[in-house]
C-alpha cells in the first residue's frame, strides 16, 4: 500500500530513503513472526503468493549485504536492516497494537510519515483512508451477525455454503470463486505434505525440532507413495481406529505450523499463527471422513470463511487484540462449523458446531515464548483441530433448539473477554509460559 500510494503520487522515483518503525506487539513479537522480513520483500514489490519461499534468507541476506531494495520492484535505494528497520518495544499506537511506520524521506528533502495497522487475518488499515480499487458491491444477503446469516438461510432454503456463494458472486464469477477456494486448498495440502516431509529445526534460537516428520514416519510404517494424492490414499490404507486419527490430525496441524515458523508458505485461516486448524481438520474429512463428494473442500471452506468473517465484524481474530482466542479459537469455530457443514449440519447445527468450538476457547492467552510463532502456538493448532472435530460432532448429534448459547452471544462474550484480558497475554510475550520459561529449555 505505501508503495502504491508513492507510485499513484509519482514521487516513487524521487524517494531516497525509507525507514521502518514498528511498534506494540509488532515491535515485541515482530522477528518471530517474520515481520522484518515481510516488511523488506513487501518494499521489493515481491508477491506471498507467489514467492520462491526458498529464496527468502538468500534475498534478506543480499539486501543485509549491501544490495539494498529495489522500491515496489523499479526503484533503487540504500536499505540496511540494522538502521532503517526498528523495533519500538516500548511503544505503541493508540488505535491498534499492530503498527508500523515508513518514514520516507525525497531528494528534495521532505518528507512523509504512512503509517498502517495489521488488524488480523492479513487486512491493513491505512491512517491515510487508503482503499484498495474495487468498487462497492451490494450483497444479495448481507451479513453482519449469525443471526443475519440464519435469517437468509430460513427465507431462501439455501444451506450456508449456498448463501455465502450467492455473496461472493456480488465480487466475481461462481467459476472464479470456485477456482479461488480449489487453490486455497491446493496450498492447504501442498503445505500439510511439505511439513510432513521436511526435517531440521526451526529458526529463532529455541533449537524446536520439528516433530510432524517423525510422527509422519511412525504413520505411514513404511507404506510408499508419490505425490500427495497417493500420499492421501497411502493414509487411508493405514486404518481408522480412533488413536490413529488422532495422531493423523495432530500430524497435519504440526506440518502446517512448523512450516509457519519456518517462514513457508501457509493459508491466512484466519490468521498465520492459527493456520493449521482448518487444514488438518478439512484434511481428515478427506482422509478419514465418508464419501461427500468432490466439492467437500468447497462447502468447507465457504461456510469456515463466513464464520471467520462474523467474528471479525462482531469482535476479532487479532491475537494482539484478543488473546489467542481471537486466532485458535476463531480457527477452531470456523473449522467446527466447516465440518458440520460437510457431513450434512442443518444451518442450525454448523453456528451450534461454531459456538461449541469457540466457547471451549474463551480466555485463552497468546503467550509466545522469545516472541516467536513456536511454543505454544504450534500444539495450541493441534488441541484447536481436535476441538473443532468434537464441537462438530456434538453439534450433528444435538438438538439446537435446546441450546442455552447463541453465537451471536458467544462472540460478544469474546470481545467483552478480550477487552478484560490485560495486555501482558496479548501478543506481547510479556506474560505467561513467555514470561516463566527460560529460551535455553527445550519444548516440553
Amino acid at each position: 500500500m505505501c508503495c502504491r500510494s508513492l507510485s499513484e503520487s509519482g514521487r516513487l522515483n524521487e524517494v531516497v530513503s525509507v525507514t521502518v518503525m514498528l511498534y506494540g506487539s509488532l515491535a515485541k513479537t515482530g522477528r518471530g513472526h517474520g515481520t522484518d522480513v515481510a516488511v523488506q520483500l513487501g518494499l521489493c514489490d515481491e508477491d506471498p503468493e507467489t514467492f520462491d519461499v526458498g529464496q527468502i534468507s538468500a534475498r534478506i541476506e543480499r539486501i543485509r549485504t549491501g544490495s539494498g531494495i529495489m522500491l515496489a520492484g523499479s526503484h533503487r535505494i540504500e536499505f540496511d536492516p540494522f538502521v532503517h528497520l526498528h523495533f519500538l518495544t516500548g511503544e505503541s499506537l493508540p488505535f491498534h497494537p499492530n503498527a508500523l511506520s515508513f518514514l520516507i524521506g525525497f531528494r528534495s528533502g521532505d518528507a512523509e510519515c504512512h503509517t498502517y495497522y495489521s488488524v488480523g487475518g492479513g487486512f491493513v488499515v491505512s491512517d491515510r483512508n487508503e482503499r484498495a480499487s474495487a468498487a462497492p458491491v451490494e450483497l444479495p444477503f448481507p451479513v453482519d451477525k449469525a443471526s443475519d446469516l440464519l435469517h437468509w438461510c430460513r427465507k431462501t432454503g439455501l444451506s450456508i455454503h449456498e448463501v455465502v456463494l450467492e455473496n461472493e458472486s456480488a465480487w466475481r464469477t461462481e467459476v472464479e470463486t470456485m477456482s479461488g477456494l480449489d487453490r486455497i486448498w491446493s496450498v492447504m495440502r501442498s503445505c500439510m505434505f511439505r511439513g510432513c516431509h521436511t526435517e531440521g529445526t526451526l529458526p529463532g534460537g529455541l533449537s524446536v525440532q520439528r516433530r510432524a516428520p517423525a510422527l509422519h514416519r511412525r504413520l505411514m510404517s513404511g507404506r510408499e507413495y508419490d505425490g500427495l494424492d497417493q500420499w492421501e490414499n497411502a493414509i487411508r490404507s493405514g486404518g481408522r481406529d480412533f488413536r490413529t486419527t488422532l495422531d493423523w490430525v495432530s500430524c497435519f496441524a504440526l506440518a502446517v505450523n512448523e512450516e509457519n515458523a519456518s517462514f513457508g508458505r501457509v493459508v491466512t485461516a484466519p490468521t498465520n499463527g492459527a493456520a493449521g486448524v482448518i487444514p488438518a481438520v478439512l484434511q481428515y474429512l478427506c482422509c478419514f471422513g465418508p464419501d461427500t463428494g468432490p466439492d467437500t473442500h468447497r462447502r468447507f471452506l465457504l461456510t469456515a470463511s463466513e464464520i471467520g468473517s462474523i467474528f471479525k465484524k462482531g469482535a476479532t481474530i487479532s491475537a494482539a487484540m484478543g488473546g489467542c482466542q481471537a486466532e485458535i479459537g476463531v480457527s477452531s469455530a470456523m473449522a467446527a462449523a466447516g465440518l458440520c457443514e460437510a457431513l450434512g449440519g442443518t444451518q442450525r447445527q454448523v453456528m451450534m458446531a461454531a459456538e461449541i468450538a469457540m466457547e471451549h476457547h474463551l480466555g485463552l492467552t497468546c503467550d509466545p515464548i522469545g516472541g516467536l510463532v513456536q511454543i505454544p502456538c504450534i500444539e495450541r493448532n493441534t488441541m484447536g483441530a481436535v476441538k473443532a472435530i468434537t464441537a462438530a460432532q456434538l453439534a450433528l448429534q444435538s438438538q439446537p433448539d435446546f441450546a442455552k448459547v447463541s453465537l451471536d452471544i458467544v462472540i460478544r462474550t469474546m470481545w467483552e473477554t478480550a477487552g478484560d484480558m490485560s495486555h501482558k497475554y496479548k501478543e506481547t510475550a510479556d506474560g505467561g509460559l513467555a514470561l516463566h520459561i527460560p529460551l535455553s529449555l527445550p519444548e516440553c
